[in-house]
């Protein structure tokens, strides 16, 4: 019979690889809400980073705790673990070590995948191998399966209509960056309306702030307007006066802009106290040699710790020398470059806004099966589903999040945001707004959906919709992508069941 704080080496090696799936999660998932954004330009891998930071646990929080609960104790039956509890946590770690090394194995190659997947197929692999057939609740597998086509479709159909919207409206006219002026204030009102009304009547559990739908809806209307007129007023002007007439604007300008005087055009040319220009081509090639002198010299412990940290923010993201990427780029339709810097500005939003549906759907993938292990470690018994995830497991799961996306995210990151497709802000935008969309809808109305293929099936409409058709978007890359979401269940599957065997089957040394 286990008793309390038995099985301690379990936990361990649990925290182990639960912190690789998390980084698998951040490198994989997170790096594919924000592929998007990085890719057209919008915003940095470093500005990616701390939106993530908090926009992925407020999804989390106040959105996300069925697909705990559901990883928890969901798919396998737990039942049948009454008598040997210690055989659960064994399930759970086998579940973390499948679902993490076929994450980390398709980031490493730039495959989007569903970590979701990864993570069920992983706790099936292990139930099967315990309990055979019997062990597995079969009903989440059905609806895995029907998400490999909801999930790209919706997504799919809910971007093509904004981004068609965008196009026949403001991209398509010679005035387009007024449309656009007027387009930017709808667009922000439009998508705080529909992130409110989620918050609010989806809610988090036993919250004051779960409302019903017609108060939800009233609350959440009234909030977009607010949003709008606030936009119209301040952010309008500004946008104008700093894109179109290329004034000298700070950001805090942006609270006051109607009682700013014009403060003169960007300066174009950097000039030394002298007054002589500065020989940027001199400059350069001295500095090179500086860098040179300094590669030879040993870097210290310190600098080589924060040269690994910083590794990923400094690859590229949104420029490829890739043919292949450079002939569906020219086949893709190019707009008004004024009018494209303009939804910049509203594609930092709807990045937000991914991350939190992001946040609300996947991020407990690998928080669920180590608050199992730690839950019985610390009760001996199977009751998981009563127990609320414990605080420093969110924040454990958070830190290594962010170290995946900071680290390992660019490669998932190259192949949404610029392989697969020409991506600009407008087509950025849309894709985000689709994604986040469909997956709080499809979510609040029970459909199974994944994030990863929301966003590849927003992504896929978008080239389809670039001007070029079928060669403006890289199907030899997207038949790929679709091989790996179908791998992903039964590979993290077969990994888990096959580590289980071993370690539940093997022989026992006795003294």
């Amino acid at each position: 019979m286990m008793e309390v704080h038995d099985y301690t080496f379990l936990f361990g090696i649990g925290l182990f690889f639960a912190f690789m799936d998390a980084y698998g999660i951040g490198a994989n998932d997170v790096a594919n809400s924000f592929a998007t954004s990085v890719g057209s330009g919008s915003i940095t891998l470093a500005q990616a980073l701390i939106i993530a930071c908090f926009c992925e646990f407020g999804g989390a929080f106040l959105l996300g705790a069925k697909t705990t609960e559901t990883i928890k104790g969901g798919i396998v039956e737990t039942a049948l673990y009454k008598a040997q509890p210690e055989i659960l946590m064994l399930t759970m770690v086998c579940a973390l070590i499948g679902s993490s090394t076929w994450v980390l194995f398709a980031t490493s190659r730039g495959w989007p995948v569903s970590t979701t997947h990864a993570i069920v197929g992983a706790v099936c692999g292990a139930g099967i191998s315990a309990f055979g057939s019997a062990g597995i609740q079969w009903d989440g597998i059905t609806k895995i399966v029907l998400s490999w086509v909801i999930s790209p479709v919706a997504a799919g159909v809910v971007c093509a209509l904004i981004f068609g919207a965008t196009q026949l409206l403001v991209l398509k006219h010679e005035n387009s960056f007024q449309r656009g002026l007027i387009a930017i204030p709808a667009y922000f009102g439009i998508a705080l309306t529909v992130n409110v009304f989620y918050i609010i009547f989806k809610g988090a559990p036993d919250s004051d702030l779960k409302k019903e739908v017609g108060t939800a809806v009233g609350i959440a209307v009234g909030v977009g307007a607010l949003v709008f007129l606030w936009c119209f007023i301040f952010l309008r002007p500004f946008l104008r006066r700093k894109i179109q007439d290329e004034e000298n604007l700070r950001w805090f300008h942006l609270f006051y802009i109607p009682f700013v005087k014009p403060q003169g055009k960007v300066p174009e040319v950097v000039e030394e106290k002298s007054g002589k220009a500065v020989d940027l081509e001199a400059a350069d090639a001295k500095a090179d040699g500086s860098l040179v002198d300094l590669e030879k010299k040993e870097r210290s412990f310190g600098q080589k710790f924060k040269g690994a940290i910083t590794h990923g923010l400094t690859q590229e993201v949104n420029i490829t020398h890739d043919e292949k990427t450079n002939s569906v780029h020219d086949h893709a339709t190019k707009y008004d470059r004024d009018t494209e810097r303009l939804f910049s500005a509203v594609q930092v939003i709807t990045a937000c806004f991914t991350s939190f549906a992001h946040g609300s759907n996947d991020v407990a993938n690998a928080i669920g099966p180590l608050a199992t292990i730690y839950y019985i470690w610390e009760n001996a018994n199977i009751d998981v589903k009563k127990a609320p995830v414990p605080v420093w497991i969110l924040a454990f799961g958070g830190i290594a999040i962010d170290l995946g996306l900071m680290t390992y995210g660019y490669h998932v990151m190259r192949t949404l945001g610029n392989k697969m497709t020409y991506m600009s802000p407008t087509r950025g935008f849309s894709a985000e707004m689709g994604t986040s969309i469909t997956i709080l809808t499809c979510s609040k109305l029970g459909l199974p959906v994944s994030s990863t293929h929301c966003i590849t099936g927003a992504t896929s409409a978008i080239g389809l919709m670039s001007g070029g058709g079928f060669k403006s978007l890289n199907w030899r890359l997207l038949l790929g992508v679709f091989a790996g979401w179908v791998a992903t269940l039964p590979a993290a599957g077969i990994v888990s069941g096959l580590m289980f065997a071993f370690v539940s089957r093997s022989p026992m040394l006795t003294s």
